[in-house]
């Protein structure tokens, strides 16, 4: 049957909707409440490692109800992987396998290589840990023979649809992934070091300690800023996409994912059911032929305008009040509407608070008054908020409540509060509603299946023949099932369309209920009605069969992570040269002292990439005066030339992430004609695929299969070895690969948070984004102080990125000696806001420690004794936790 819907309506799809689930619980409140997938860790290598997760031994069990439901299952294998844990990594990859997931959601670069190599049909989805922003990552995703990807949670709608344009013209297209709902995290994933630099707990390892829901004091220019109730300055509001519901389909995403693996089955059922109720109907609404939604040329649809979308929000006060009960810190549209800087971050707590209730207004004999913004009974839980959220909290259950005139009147148990702690002007939150808890739970509850989906039927036959029934649902399984006895002529009431849909719609408690029902009988004919429910009988038997069996992927038996690994290292030419420091700067001043020490590799990151152009004329500048000296030496006597008389050579570091359309920054930098480029991303690998490159950190290269991929495909120069392992992982990945691929960070301030936030923009304007917020990042020099007094540095990019630095110096120093023994030559210092004469001191200080003249313990304590550059030992150091 043809179509009569147009290309451009035929192009608009329904995206899957994605679930969370910790555990079995909340894997049957997804299933039972509308999610087309789940998606579920195991007890190693995934990001949730504080869930209580799945089990391999669950798998089979697990993929089973799932497939029989019609819903895929997707196993998170999305942290980085360490050198020494492939072997183990490579047989938890063929149980999943074997067991028939539909997916694997995966970070470490090596790891999607390894997929490949043991199956070339299984499918990765490329994690949002990929820290993926553009067309240029959607093609590296592809590269690795990824099926999909999980955009970074940064990207707005208007950059989304540019990343489907661009990637429709490349011909590079995949299907795209976002988050729609749940938790944001502040810091780009797969980017934050928070965790690690003060905990040794690795966010890359599923171990986020949740630093950006503490409260922090601003710092700018030495002064404590007075922001009132308002510390919470890195703790973002949830995400809430159901009001962009309709972008998003238009869009063409072709995933809708829900964040919480560690949240409750509630939770899970209650988020769930919203957003696949409001998707029906956005898509009921889409797929109508409507004026009211033109097409651009191309098949992408225009975004709805505001007027246009009231109907798309759904956003019924029921739906709102749910999610709010769900779990909400404030609900917000995140970055889908582009940066906001004074909507994104509210920083009064950054805790689950509920339904705001209103304030009190007045405090009588054990009785609370309050105008109520939202409905409120007895039973339900509530937390009075007097600004200081880090504090105990008074609150407790409901006990009456009365209405007077337009206020409210608040009773509750005998002693179950201390009235005295609650003030007239306090906020009230609900943060239970039992009601809605119990039929949450109804939802899921029982072994019944409670959410069904359709099977559409054919039904064909005339008298003397069998009927047959051909029932397909709407994951492409078809069955057949024919009656056991022929056709007859029919006198009475004969076998019509009503008649077929009312025998064959009775599926109650089965995982199906009745789609469309075509009826090609020929003539009036009938049926015993006990043939037609055992047809029915039988169609449900096969289908849920059908469903059950396990995908059969390709599995190599003869294959292993060892055929991917790199050809030994040669240890004799590493150790004919001697130990290299590289410095990277972060002004020019730095860049001086740096010079005059004689440091021959020179890294700079300025937060204004035009800058590097005097930054490169002065490493220029040097190489004339090394030059004419060596000129005057070789005139008197050769012996005479020293290893400052080489020639110095200047990397520049363009910013962390790029998104669609900020090539000029690249140009920028490309611009300054240095010699070569820092590496920290996707795009600039295809950029500056035709200059001298360095990878960075930001690459997250912690084993000898994400190594060789860059180094063989890329021509790399060296790459800075993941900042996620500790002496031991390093040594082992050193041990893996050729030592000259590496070079290793000894002494830096990490850098904890990248974000696309801007606490500047944020705390220190009114204004939303960089085009009216007066630039007071180029004013005031800001710091965070945290609740243990240390004060970290923040610093904006050209991008209007902030980096959170840690205050402290970290040092590898006590184990240089062990690295130089082992062959590697090259370490990397890195300053942040020291002024020339500590950068000068640190590097005197680190080449007597590369030549061997102090150990790594004096330079630890000269420096911290010298001048308070308060080094600590760094990630370096063996952390149990690993």
């Amino acid at each position: 049957m043809k179509s009569d819907r147009s290309p451009s309506q035929l192009s608009l799809q329904r995206p899957e909707l994605l679930a969370p689930a910790g555990n079995w619980e909340c894997a049957k409140a997804a299933v039972e409440n509308g999610a087309d997938a789940i998606y579920f860790g195991l007890d190693r290598f995934n990001a949730r490692m504080r869930a209580q997760n799945f089990t391999e031994a669950d798998l089979p069990q697990l993929m089973t109800f799932l497939h029989r439901r019609g819903v895929k299952g997707y196993v998170t294998v999305n942290t980085l992987i360490f050198p020494k844990e492939l072997a183990e990594a490579q047989q938890y990859l063929r149980t999943i396998i074997a067991a028939g997931v539909d997916a694997a959601i995966v970070q470490d670069i090596g790891i999607c290589r390894l997929i490949r190599q043991l199956s070339p049909d299984f499918p990765i989805h490329a994690s949002t840990q990929m820290t993926i922003t553009s067309a240029a990552g959607v093609e590296f995703a592809k590269s690795l023979g990824c099926q999909l990807v999980v955009l970074a949670r940064e990207c707005s709608l208007k950059e989304i649809n540019k990343i489907q344009q661009q990637i429709a013209l490349q011909e590079t297209s995949l299907p795209l992934e976002v988050f729609v709902h749940g938790a944001l995290c502040v810091a780009y994933s797969g980017q934050c070091l928070t965790s690690e630099a003060l905990g040794g707990r690795s966010a890359n390892r599923g171990e986020c300690a949740q630093a950006c829901r503490m409260p922090y004091d601003l710092i700018a220019d030495g002064e404590v800023v007075n922001l009132k109730e308002r510390k919470y300055l890195l703790s973002p509001q949830d995400l809430a996409g159901l009001e962009v519901l309709p972008d998003l389909v238009k869009s063409g995403v072709t995933c809708l994912k829900i964040e919480g693996r560690l949240k409750a089955p509630e939770y899970v059922a209650n988020v769930t059911r919203v957003y696949r109720q409001a998707l029906d109907e956005v898509m009921t609404e889409l797929e109508r032929p409507n004026p009211l939604f033109p097409t651009r040329e191309g098949g992408i649809k225009a975004p709805l305008s505001v007027s246009e979308r009231g109907w798309g929000r759904g956003q019924s006060s029921q739906e709102h009040y749910n999610l709010e009960m769900a779990f909400s810190r404030g609900l917000y549209t995140g970055w889908f509407g582009g940066i906001n800087n004074q909507e994104l971050v509210h920083a009064r707590f950054g805790k689950k608070r509920g339904v705001y209730l209103g304030e009190v207004s007045r405090i009588h004999n054990e009785e609370v008054t309050v105008k109520l913004e939202a409905p409120v009974k007895p039973g339900d839980g509530i937390v009075f908020d007097c600004g200081h959220p880090e504090a105990k909290e008074e609150g407790g259950r409901v006990y009456g409540v009365v209405s007077k005139g337009r206020e409210s009147v608040l009773t509750f148990g005998r002693n179950d509060l201390n009235l005295r702690r609650v003030h007239i002007g306090d906020r009230i939150w609900k943060t239970s509603d039992p009601e809605l808890d119990k039929q949450l739970r109804q939802s899921f509850a029982g072994e019944n299946p409670q959410f069904q989906r359709p099977i559409d039927l054919e039904v064909y036959g005339e008298v003397g023949q069998a009927l047959i029934a051909i029932a397909r649902d709407r994951l492409g399984n078809i069955v057949q099932v024919e009656s056991g006895i022929s056709l007859v002529e029919a006198h009475t009431k004969p076998l019509d369309t009503e008649r077929l849909q009312e025998q064959f719609g009775r599926l109650g408690n089965t995982p199906f209920c009745l789609g469309t029902l075509t009826n090609h009988l020929r003539g009036a004919i009938m049926l015993p009605v006990s043939e037609l429910n055992r047809m029915r009988r039988e169609i449900v038997a096969q289908l849920e069969e059908l469903r059950s069996q396990p995908k059969r992927w390709q599995l190599h038996s003869d294959v292993s992570f060892q055929n991917l690994l790199p050809s030994s290292p040669t240890l004799r030419e590493a150790k004919a040269t001697s130990p290299s420091l590289i410095v990277l700067v972060r002004n020019l001043k730095q860049l001086q002292a740096a010079l005059e020490a004689g440091i021959q590799t020179l890294y700079c990151e300025f937060e204004d990439p035009r800058a590097y152009r005097e930054a490169v004329q002065l490493v220029r500048q040097q190489q004339q005066r090394n030059k004419a000296e060596n000129s005057s030496l070789l005139t008197h006597n050769s012996a005479l030339l020293t290893p400052n008389s080489q020639f110095p050579t200047i990397w520049v570091a363009p910013p962390r992430i790029t998104k669609p359309g900020e090539n000029w920054i690249l140009q920028q930098v490309r611009a300054s004609e240095a010699d070569g480029y820092l590496i920290r991303n996707y795009d600039q690998l295809q950029f500056f695929a035709q200059d001298r490159c360095i990878g960075d950190f930001s690459l997250n290269v912690a084993n000898a299969l994400t190594a060789d991929y860059f180094q063989q495909r890329f021509g790399l120069e060296r790459l800075t070895a993941s900042y996620d392992l500790n002496i031991i992982q390093l040594q082992d990945l050193l041990t893996s690969c050729p030592l000259q691929w590496f070079e290793v960070t000894i002494h830096q301030h990490i850098p904890m948070f990248h974000m696309e936030h801007c606490v500047f923009c944020a705390f220190l304007s009114m204004g939303t984004d960089y085009t009216n917020c007066g630039r007071p990042c180029e004013k005031q020099e800001v710091k965070l102080r945290d609740r243990v007094g240390s004060e970290h540095v923040l610093k904006a990019d050209v991008g209007c990125r902030n980096t959170v630095f840690n205050g402290t110096a970290q040092t590898g120093a006590e184990y240089v000696q062990r690295l130089i023994e082992l062959g590697l030559r090259q370490f990397r210092i890195e300053f942040v806001n020291e002024t020339p004469e500590q950068v000068s001191k640190t590097i005197h200080f680190y080449t007597q420690l590369l030549q061997g003249e102090i150990t790594g313990s004096q330079l630890w304590r000269e420096l911290k004794l010298q001048n308070q550059l308060g080094v600590t030992r760094g990630p370096m150091g063996v952390s149990a936790l690993r």
